[in-house]
């Protein structure tokens, strides 16, 4: 690449609006998009104490930050697409703060799991399931040789 290709590729890359995630929550996702809290809408002051609200308002944000550039419906996707699917669910009576309030925080419980016995996953004489690039795909077509493609 010459260095008149690198700067203009260079320039290209822009910033993020936001630095991270918490200024994007703080600064732009709960000033814009406010609900009143309790009933259906949920909400912890202590978000960043919630892996799952962590995940979701990460995802969101990196998404907005690619989406805001893009010109005419670039916004109107990342609400149809994203916030519109994630919302309900991060801010819903069952989502990530369900136990929590405005002003409460509780810890989330962690469901248990216990492990499995030690052979549990042995399959024993059964094919092991093996998508490898010589390996015929489900559903492939009968290979013509007389042979039966395993599904």
């Amino acid at each position: 690449m010459t260095v008149n290709h690198l700067e203009h590729a260079t320039a290209k890359v822009r910033e993020p609006a936001y630095p991270a995630v918490e200024d994007w929550v703080t600064e732009y996702f709960l000033p814009m998009f406010r609900r009143t809290l309790g009933g259906e809408y949920r909400w912890c002051a202590q978000w960043w104490q919630h892996g799952e609200a962590i995940s979701r308002l990460a995802a969101l944000w990196h998404a907005w930050e690619v989406l805001r550039l893009q010109p005419g419906t670039g916004i109107a996707t990342w609400y149809r697409d994203y916030l519109d699917q994630q919302l309900p669910i991060l801010m819903g009576a069952r989502g990530p703060f369900y136990q929590c309030s405005e002003t409460a925080h509780r810890e989330p419980h962690e469901a248990a799991a216990a492990p499995a016995p030690g052979d549990w996953w042995d399959l024993g004489d059964e094919p092991v399931l093996s998508l490898g690039a010589d390996e015929p795909s489900p559903g492939a077509e009968d290979p013509g040789d007389g042979s039966e493609t395993p599904r």
